[in-house]
């Protein structure tokens, strides 16, 4: 048995491992065109790899995956963050949560992640080939055939495609008969034009709620305010399911921030006005009654056309209106995106209706499978997109090697 995986990332790894686990007599390969194996591992939370994410039933998980949520259910119910837990532990490597629910190695280091896989990698005889250029993939009679620059020929019974967003990947199975969602870029920062709030990058709010105008797309959670506009969770989580939309307006579109989503405009209204009767001398840039930092206080009082020096005394009906409304209904112009080049995650990829999720393997091409993210398929930030790759990859590694004969 030969099984070809395309792909030295996440999900190709997990592929290839599950292929030699459960068949340790298959002759699995793992053909990566750069140099670096795993490289979105090694970079991914900062350097620390996040795994996965605290979330253990499959109806709830799915719920963070704006592409693919319908085809992951059965599959999670397969392989799951508890079983990806138990897969490191039973390896050495013990993962821990955090308060939002992501997982790391205890270790904080992705390269804990990164020599867990490589030497499982080793113990099994799994050949890893780098700087592989492939020309060309054609399937016959008696399976597939991998042409590669130098003029080699690989042959192999089944094939496993874990490119990523790559380009080369999406050609192999177009040419196999799949069609392919253009892919357009998911999790990324929102950039405003002229930045009114540009000197105070690194401010964050945690609990935000973020409106997408003139769409019904609407996300909560901490955000942050950065050079160039603003990132955090809820704006990441946002692009994700705001993929298209957003990519369909050139990246042109008001975003609303309601910054203290716990709080309605009379709540906040009638907090002001019991600290106006309590504490009249107080300054007005000296309150701290929302959960909001010190300078970014200041700026919305700028922005509501408040003086940050004035007793609090001062404060009118219409200040006070003008301040609520700056709160609860901040908006900005957005005009472009940033993505981060390694860590970029994309909508689109391979065609979900024209895969077998039990096995995932291809509808149109038998011995095609599929892992990570060449499919349709993509997580919001927090682990999601990994844990799509350690699932597929388990399903289908298993099952090229149990569903060709042998």
């Amino acid at each position: 048995m030969n099984l070809l995986v395309f792909g030295g990332g996440a999900a190709g790894f997990f592929a290839a491992l599950s292929a030699k686990s459960s068949n340790p007599s298959a002759n699995v390969i793992i053909l990566e065109k750069t140099a670096k194996l795993l490289s979105k591992v090694r970079i991914s939370g900062g350097g620390r790899c996040n795994v996965t994410h605290a979330c253990f039933q499959a109806r709830d998980l799915v719920s963070f995956y704006p592409r693919g949520h319908r085809e992951l259910l059965g599959p999670f119910h397969v392989f799951q963050p508890r079983d990806t837990i138990q897969w490191f532990s039973e390896r050495g490597v013990e993962l821990k949560v955090e308060s939002d629910g992501r997982m790391f190695p205890v270790t904080d280091s992705s390269s804990t992640i990164i020599d867990c896989l490589s030497r499982e990698a080793e113990k099994l005889g799994v050949e890893i080939r780098t700087q592989q250029k492939i020309e060309k993939l054609v399937k016959d009679e008696d399976g597939f055939q991998c042409i590669l620059k130098d003029g080699e020929t690989l042959k192999a019974d089944a094939v496993i495609l874990a490119t990523g967003s790559n380009k080369a990947g999406h050609e192999f199975a177009q040419e196999l008969g799949h069609s392919i969602n253009t892919p357009v870029p998911s999790l990324f920062t929102f950039n405003i034009p002229s930045f009114p709030l540009v000197d105070l990058a690194g401010a964050s709010v945690q609990k935000v709620r973020v409106y997408l105008e003139g769409t019904k797309l609407k996300e909560e959670g901490p955000v942050l305010i950065t050079h160039w506009g603003f990132s955090g969770p809820a704006v990441l989580k946002l692009s994700a399911w705001g993929a298209r939309e957003l990519h369909s307006r050139d990246y042109k579109i008001s975003v609303r921030f309601d910054w203290l989503a716990d709080y309605s405009i009379e709540d906040i209204y009638q907090i002001l006005e019991d600290e106006k009767q309590n504490n009249p001398s107080k300054l007005l840039s000296s309150i701290r009654l929302f959960p909001i930092p010190k300078k970014l206080w200041k700026r919305f009082l700028e922005r509501s056309d408040l003086n940050p020096d004035l007793r609090i005394s001062t404060l009118g009906k219409k200040g006070m209106r003008k301040l609520c409304s700056t709160l609860k209904e901040d908006r900005y112009k957005m005009s472009g995106k940033t993505t981060h080049k390694e860590e970029f995650v994309t909508c689109g990829g391979v065609k979900l209706s024209e895969i077998n999720f039990k096995k995932m393997e291809s509808q149109k091409c038998p011995g095609l499978y599929f892992a990570g993210e060449l499919m349709d398929i993509d997580g919001v930030t927090g682990g999601f997109n990994f844990q799509n790759a350690w699932t597929s990859g388990w399903i289908a590694g298993r099952s090229a090697v149990t569903s060709n004969g042998t």
